[in-house]
């Protein structure tokens, strides 16, 4: 080939010297073969195992023609919407067609059609009906099981089942899709697939029964039961919540049986085999320094603004143990922190500091947080009992290491990389894990801040950061003292809160405090985002039921677009257009007699 990239052609394939394909990778995004973009790591590492792979970037879905660019493929169609949801990707809270794309070229919209994972499935099947199809990627995972659609105001089917796939990778997927790829080309059928860690298959037809009831089978409520009965979805989600951990997956009595969580659909089942254990650092270091070339495809011609924005990043971990109710990162990348080595690390920043075009920024250094790197449970078999789903919340699990030393030593090691003028710290810092370590917030304030520092208390209603399972907004105080005392810039305040407003559990009296306390402190938050039920998620559960799953405790769930702008209104009370609104709430509520319950 003329270049080193995945080819996107079928004259890059010829230009490779093959005589076809292996692995066909469908996907909603433009191809970026850089390692933050799903396709090019699942990509890259089936071709590190000595598959062929191609690249098929947002197909035209109209009809099947696409999809049968390169033939027919060896061993299967991968198939992923892409780095976002395709629904959230394309429309707002307020259900609104949102004007561009960030992972197409130019920033261009109605690049991939809505539940881009169930069409292109489908296609995928029509295109050669033999040919096995393999869903990935988050929107597969977050709609594995039954779920609530937003934009759609419904409880949908098991995404598997609609987009008639063979098998379902959820997580981030590497080692499922090399070991399915393995069997398939040793002449396994993939439909006796049914024991590959973090996989789902589907049940169907006649000749299909369902594992039977056991200590290592979990049957959720069925389909049925979670369309029609509130108490049920929220039983579901607080089960699937439970045992998304590898540890907690498997039960007390047999610590190495994968669990099986088993949900039907009338006649129909699918059957989610349990999480795989977390890859080690040696894996992780191999996985990030396969030979990307950090670039989009040279077919493009126009910015793709999601690779503009991380281009000179690096991911220095994966997971979140934090179980914020409104995050899907625990039920997609999981809770057990997953770190690469400080050497690792490095060399990816000489690599990007020695690469043309480079202005000397890092941009940032983290994953999803920006300070659990080398984080983890100290005793492994007690992580294996639990069943909480935050390590944070309500408290700091003693159980847990907190320890910053390893994430300092490496922001130091960062910062006498030659040609690297700047490492700054984008990701969210967990502030109550940071709270532990006053050296580590010295040392983000005093060298790695662009700026201001973006961290997220979301709220400040004790009611609401509950639900949330955030810790209260004493935390952030305290962040802010400590980070504006080191901090070098002593202007303007240095700390920006990013807010989320219409979070369930939140009335005109929670978006009133809100209101106050941001005036009150003088925050003018420009970051506030309107709550997005995203599938699978505690708070969409709450959203879609009105239920706490884990408390049983009815909440009120703000649902009309009227109140939504209002709850936005009073967060961004700054705004020219928005103060007279403000103004006129804030004194009906100071009118309220003390005591006295606030309606919506």
């Amino acid at each position: 080939m003329k270049h080193n990239y995945l080819p996107m052609t079928p004259d890059e394939v010829r230009d490779a010297g093959w005589d076809g394909v292996d692995v066909v990778l469908v996907t909603g995004d433009a191809y970026v073969d850089h390692p933050s973009f799903g396709a090019a790591v699942i990509g890259r590492t089936l071709q590190k195992q000595g598959y062929t792979v191609a690249i098929l970037s947002q197909p035209d879905w109209r009809s099947c023609e696409d999809f049968r660019t390169f033939g027919k493929p060896r061993l299967f169609f991968g198939i992923t919407s892409g780095n976002m949801d395709s629904m959230i990707n394309k429309y707002t809270a307020l259900r609104k067609v949102r004007n561009d794309d960030a992972y197409s070229e130019g920033g261009e919209p109605f690049r991939r059609p809505d539940r881009a994972a169930i069409v292109y499935g489908c296609r995928a099947r029509e295109a050669f009906k033999d040919v096995p199809v393999v869903m990935g990627g988050i929107e597969s995972s977050l709609r594995r099981f039954a779920h609530y659609d937003y934009w759609s105001d419904e409880i949908r089917r098991s995404v598997l089942l609609d987009a008639k796939a063979d098998l379902l990778v959820y997580g981030m997927g590497e080692r499922q899709a090399v070991e399915i790829a393995r069997r398939l080309s040793g002449g396994e059928d993939i439909r006796a697939m049914r024991d590959i860690p973090g996989t789902m298959y589907p049940l169907a037809g006649s000749g299909a029964s369902p594992p039977s009831p056991g200590p290592n089978v979990l049957y959720l409520p069925a389909f049925e039961e979670v369309k029609s009965d509130p108490e049920m979805f929220s039983l579901a989600t607080k089960l699937i919540i439970e045992k998304a951990a590898p540890y907690g997956a498997a039960s007390t009595a047999s610590a190495t049986a994968p669990r099986l969580l088993v949900q039907t659909h009338g006649k129909k089942a699918v059957v989610q085999v349990g999480p795989p254990p977390p890859l080690t650092t040696g894996q992780m270091d191999a996985l990030y320094e396969l030979p990307y070339t950090r670039k989009p495809h040279p077919r493009y011609v126009r910015p793709i603004p999601a690779f503009t924005m991380i281009r000179n990043s690096v991911t220095a971990m994966r997971g979140c143990f934090g179980g914020c109710s409104f995050c899907a990162i625990a039920l997609h990348q999981g809770r057990d922190i997953q770190s690469r080595s400080p050497s690792s690390i490095v060399r990816e920043m000489e690599r990007i500091a020695s690469s043309k075009g480079f202005d000397g920024t890092i941009t940032d250094v983290g994953g999803p947080t920006a300070n659990m790197y080398m984080m983890g449970g100290r005793d492994r078999l007690r992580c294996a009992r639990c069943t909480r789903p935050s390590c944070l919340y309500p408290a700091v699990c003693p159980n847990l290491n907190t320890d910053h030393g390893p994430l300092i030593r490496l922001l130091r090691r960062a910062r006498r990389v030659r040609g690297v003028k700047h490492v700054f710290v984008s990701s969210g810092i967990r502030m109550d894990l940071a709270l532990r370590s006053p050296e580590y917030i010295e040392e983000v304030a005093r060298h790695h801040t662009g700026g201001r520092m973006k961290v997220a208390p979301e709220h400040v209603s004790e009611r609401v950061l509950n639900l949330m399972k955030k810790p209260g907004i004493e935390v952030f105080e305290r962040f802010v003292r400590l980070f504006e005392k080191f901090s070098p810039d002593k202007g303007d305040r240095s700390v920006v809160p990013y807010i989320i407003t219409s979070h369930p559990g939140t009335t005109i009296t929670e978006a009133a405090e809100l209101s106050r306390y941001l005036q009150k402190n003088g925050y003018r938050p420009r970051e506030v985002q309107d709550f997005i039920p995203s599938p699978m998620t505690v708070s969409t559960s709450m959203y879609r039921t009105g239920i706490d799953p884990f408390s049983g405790k009815r909440i009120y769930v703000p649902r009309g677009e009227r109140e939504k702008r209002l709850f936005r209104k009073l967060a961004q009370y700054f705004k020219p257009e928005n103060r007279h609104t403000v103004a006129r709430v804030l004194a009906e509520r100071g009118r309220n007699k003390r005591g006295k319950k606030d309606t919506p």
